[in-house]
């Protein structure tokens, strides 16, 4: 397993070995020893989500409210998408910084993502599914989002893509404004989860 310090403070990328013969692929996306040695502690699985997109579904930027904040462990499990992390915790070294993850089918490359931060992909192909495995149960009311085309925060989406998005992610503020209203989780409740 390779591990990746990311941009944004306390984020990963992790790309294991891939398996092949003439069965198929094994493959272990997920490594307790790896994943100890990166961030310090282990990932208490809460909830697995799994997604499936077609090409130009763009999802995110989304985030949960701190504490407890949700931190997340994604991979591509078939297709391809450019994923993406952003910090949004108000105090962090790495406030407004982001990072990208290539993720797709045949590397398994994974990143893990602290609370506090928030999330987005796009997926480059049809039928791209991706698996979360989160610390934290879904709740409603915790979950918020911050425009994934925000000009502000600048992600790099391919140009000339014809963008996908639900109401929540196309009406979602950008950074300064859930800046603003107060919205965005401080660094020093994440850092104390």
């Amino acid at each position: 397993m390779r591990t990746r310090a990311l941009a944004v403070s306390g984020a990963f990328e992790f790309t294991p070995d891939v398996h092949a013969d003439q069965r198929g692929v094994f493959v272990s996306p997920l490594q307790e020893a790896a994943f100890l040695a990166a961030v310090g502690r282990p990932f208490p699985v809460a909830q697995t989500n799994h997604s499936r997109s077609a090409r130009g579904v763009l999802r995110g930027v989304h985030f949960t409210t701190a504490p407890p904040g949700q931190a997340k462990y994604v991979h591509c499990a078939r297709g391809r998408a450019l994923d993406v992390v952003v910090d949004l915790r108000l105090g962090s070294p790495t406030f407004g910084a982001w990072d990208t993850v290539d993720m797709d089918e045949g590397t398994c490359r994974a990143a893990y993502y602290p609370e506090g931060v928030g999330h987005a992909f796009l997926a480059l192909e049809d039928d791209t599914v991706m698996s979360y495995l989160v610390s934290t149960g879904y709740r409603a009311e915790r979950e918020l989002a911050v425009s994934p085309l925000d000009k502000d925060l600048a992600l790099p989406w391919p140009a000339g893509t014809g963008f996908v998005l639900s109401e929540r992610d196309r009406l979602a503020p950008g950074l300064a404004e859930a800046t603003a209203q107060g919205l965005l989780p401080r660094y020093a409740d994440c850092a104390r989860v």
